[in-house]
């Protein structure tokens, strides 16, 4: 029995492998692919600040946005980087010029640079899926894991995109439908690109209910319901996973600067108390605001004689863990809205929230709202 011959690229003949589809796809992927690596960087130069940039603290809630677009834009990257692939795999069957030339060469550094680029974005797609779980199941750090990756797939994709700009830039406008060759399923292009469209938005709106309490009813892809948990607000890291399980009567706030104050839980209540609005916005995407009260972090500074513009550190009583400890930019610290706090939204705090006395400030993720402060120190 004769066995049949091995597809080729011409196997593949219906329009919707046609270069003009693979670069309006390429177009929609290019774009979530770039906010989702800005909004990115973004968090990641707010959790690691080198000391040559000074982020803002206003306006307020850029950080919850910036989040909200990131975890979004990967999200709707999903169906348009199966779409992508979709369109373009005849191309894996290609015949390899041979004997090996110069050509050939060139042939196999391209195909060798679309296997790191896909590779490298559904990496980088899963593990940043599983974050948004909390679920870590390999044994490399995902914060620097997640950040270089996103740097490959960027140097990667520049690359790419310069192989083939003669390609992009032949089919980057409407190619003509008798320029293309006939139908061979009932699928039109333009079917196919509202199929795309449509899946990528089903499963945006269906995730983005977690930051957006609106859409939270619809939110079956969301890991949390913005306003589900203690106080009306979720949490990520419990009391219990902090080893932090009980505050004796004993406890003590104290800022170290130029003159060390000592306070109890009933002295910080007896000073001048402030309010403010602000979300708690966390890295993996959901969001959620809230009404604070307690002591603006700047009147603490002035109570202890510390410099305009200073630094502070802010110290937790959890037990390890990345951030037990924080750093509060001099913008921040000087920010009214940014808060010692003691009550959210009417009541003091649950322990899993930070009681006694935690930290809330504009424009920070989540991670660096220290919860369990005990300890302020002026660094200058």
């Amino acid at each position: 029995m004769k066995l049949p011959a091995p597809p080729t690229e011409k196997s593949f003949p219906s329009p919707l492998h046609h270069p003009r589809v693979a670069t309006v796809l390429g177009r929609w992927l290019g774009i979530a692919v770039l906010i989702c690596f800005l909004t990115g960087l973004f968090s990641h130069l707010q959790q690691t600040t080198p000391g040559w940039l000074a982020i803002p603290s206003r306006p307020a809630s850029l950080y919850r946005v910036t989040q909200r677009l990131h975890v979004l834009s990967g999200t709707i990257a999903v169906p348009l980087l199966l779409a992508k692939l979709w369109t373009v795999y005849p191309k894996l069957f290609a015949k390899v010029p041979w004997p090996p030339s110069r050509k050939a060469l060139g042939n196999f550094l391209e195909r060798l640079s679309i296997l790191v680029l896909v590779s490298a974005l559904a990496l980088e797609l899963f593990t940043g899926f599983l974050n948004t779980l909390q679920w870590y199941p390999w044994p490399f750090p995902f914060k620097q894991t997640h950040y270089a990756l996103a740097w490959i797939i960027i140097g990667v994709l520049l690359a790419h995109l310069a192989v083939k700009l003669p390609l992009i830039t032949a089919h980057w406008r409407r190619t003509p439908a008798d320029s293309l060759p006939p139908a061979t399923t009932g699928m039109t292009r333009r079917t196919l690109f509202r199929t795309v469209a449509g899946a990528a938005a089903l499963v945006g709106i269906t995730s983005v209910g977690q930051s957006a309490p609106a859409l939270g009813p619809i939110a079956v892809l969301a890991p949390r319901k913005p306003n589900v948990g203690p106080q009306g607000l979720p949490v990520n890291r419990t009391a219990k996973d902090a080893e932090v399980t009980e505050v004796g009567d004993d406890w003590r706030f104290t800022v170290a600067g130029p003159r060390s104050l000592s306070f109890t839980l009933d002295q910080l209540r007896e000073l001048p108390q402030n309010e403010s609005e602000l979300p708690i916005a966390c890295v993996e995407g959901w969001s959620q605001g809230a009404h604070w009260e307690g002591i603006r972090i700047r009147d603490l500074l002035r109570l202890c004689g510390a410099p305009d513009r200073s630094r502070v550190r802010v110290v937790s009583m959890e037990k390890g863990g990345f951030y037990a400890t924080s750093e509060l930019p001099s913008a921040f610290a000087a920010d009214p809205l940014t808060l010692l706090a003691l009550r959210l939204n009417g009541a003091d705090l649950a322990l899993d929230h930070g009681f006694p006395a935690r930290i809330i400030a504009p424009n920070r993720p989540g991670v660096l709202q220290t919860k369990w402060v005990h300890r302020l120190e002026v660094l200058t």
